[in-house]
C-alpha cells in the first residue's frame, strides 16, 4: 500500500495519475528482494549455527565438569533459540547458564543464557560486586587476571583470554 499512488498524485513527466501496475510490479521487486535477503540468512547463517551450538552444547564438559557452560567455535553465530531446542532434544539438565565466544577484537566474552522466553530475565547473571566495573578494579575484585568488563546487569562480561572468561563464568556459578 506504500507504493500505490496518493489520492492526489500526479507524475510530472506525464501530467497524469501513476501507473498503479508499475507501482505494483516495484512493490513486488522488493518484497522479492526482501524474501530473497531473508531466506539467504536462514540458509546461509542460521541453519549452519545450528550445528556450531550443537557442537558446544555436546562437548560442554570438556569446557567445565558443571555442563552448565558452552564454548562457541566464533561469536557473532545466532545462538540463543538453536541453544533452547538443543537443551531440550538433549534433555540437558542442568541448564546451560554461560556462553562463551571472541568478540570481533578477539577478545573472550561471557555471556549469560536468558530464561527462554524472556530476554532480560538470565538464567544466572555475573555477580553483582563484578557489575558496571572495568579492567583492573574488575581482575581484583573478581581475583581473575585480564578481566576487561562487566554489563551493569550483569548479562556479560570480558576477558583477554579464554581461560579468564571461562574462570569468570565458574566463579559466577560457584556464587550462585
Amino acid at each position: 500500500s506504500r507504493s500505490n499512488p496518493r489520492w492526489n498524485e500526479i507524475d510530472e513527466e506525464t501530467n497524469k495519475r501513476p501507473d498503479e501496475n508499475e507501482r505494483f510490479e516495484k512493490a513486488s521487486a522488493m518484497c522479492g528482494q526482501d524474501f530473497l535477503s531473508i531466506l539467504t540468512q536462514v540458509v546461509e547463517s542460521d541453519i549452519p549455527a545450528r550445528a556450531f551450538v550443537e557442537r558446544a552444547l555436546l562437548s560442554r564438559i570438556d569446557v567445565d565438569e558443571s555442563g552448565e557452560i558452552v564454548k562457541f567455535e566464533s561469536g557473532g553465530l545466532p545462538w540463543r533459540g538453536h541453544l533452547y531446542d538443543l537443551e531440550k532434544i538433549h534433555t540437558v539438565d542442568p541448564l546451560i547458564k554461560f556462553v562463551l565466544y571472541t568478540d570481533v577484537a578477539g577478545l573472550w566474552r561471557v555471556q549469560a543464557v536468558t530464561v527462554e522466553g524472556r530476554g532480560f530475565e538470565n538464567r544466572l547473571s555475573l555477580p553483582e560486586e563484578w557489575r558496571g566495573v572495568r579492567d583492573e578494579d574488575l581482575a581484583k575484585i573478581a581475583g581473575i587476571e585480564g578481566c576487561t568488563f562487566c554489563h551493569a546487569a550483569g548479562f556479560i562480561g570480558g576477558n583477554k583470554t579464554y581461560e579468564g572468561a571461562r574462570e569468570m563464568a565458574r566463579v559466577a556459578l560457584q556464587k550462585r
